[in-house]
């Protein structure tokens, strides 16, 4: 059966592509957390190289939990820098300190993370029918619109891009080929 191209020969990027991307990721806000620091670190870059940092940057902020990184002091972020095998931009570790916190805001006022992201797709994964690379968005009105309103809470590295590839990394959005035995059926 035809299967995504983009995760290439690469065994890591097709573990990914077939064990993780795409798959509707509810109620966990910690992965969901973790998919969005990994999302914004990876602006300007390949996906294999975060997943290749992906253990050390779990390492590094203690498995994304939300509230350790929102604790993290302004020593501990440039101790994560300069003492792990991440991407060493000052502004993208910093993002990851930022987001935790707006991340609990939101936890406050809508009970979780989870509900908030799927309340901008009625909880139910957005189905598109690419037939090849080029038909997949890298942008759309909605990740727009997500995007505005996370910046607004106080996130940064959330461009329309990015988040994106984020709901698509989370299950919000499939965009697995036509053919795909990853795609969702609707």
């Amino acid at each position: 059966m035809p299967a995504c191209t983009w995760p290439g020969t690469s065994e890591l990027m097709q573990e990914y592509h077939d064990g993780e991307w795409g798959k509707p990721s509810k109620g966990d806000d910690r992965y969901l957390f973790e998919m969005l620091s990994l999302e914004g670190a990876q602006a300007g870059l390949s996906w294999i190289t975060i997943l290749k940092k992906r253990e050390a940057y779990k390492e590094a902020f203690h498995d994304f939990d939300i509230a350790a990184c929102a604790n993290l002091s302004d020593d501990d972020l440039e101790s994560i820098r300069t003492g792990y095998e991440i991407v060493r931009n000052k502004l993208k570790i910093k993002s990851v300190r930022t987001n935790a916190q707006a991340v609990q805001r939101i936890q406050d006022e809508f009970g979780s993370f989870s509900e908030f992201l799927w309340s901008y797709v009625d909880h139910t994964p957005i189905i598109h029918t690419p037939e090849k690379d080029s038909d997949v968005l890298t942008d759309d009105a909605l990740s727009k619109r997500l995007s505005k309103d996370l910046k607004k809470r106080g996130f940064t590295f959330v461009g329309p891009v990015i988040i994106y590839t984020y709901m698509q990394a989370v299950g919000m959005i499939d965009d697995h080929l036509v053919g795909c035995p990853a795609k969702m059926v609707e």
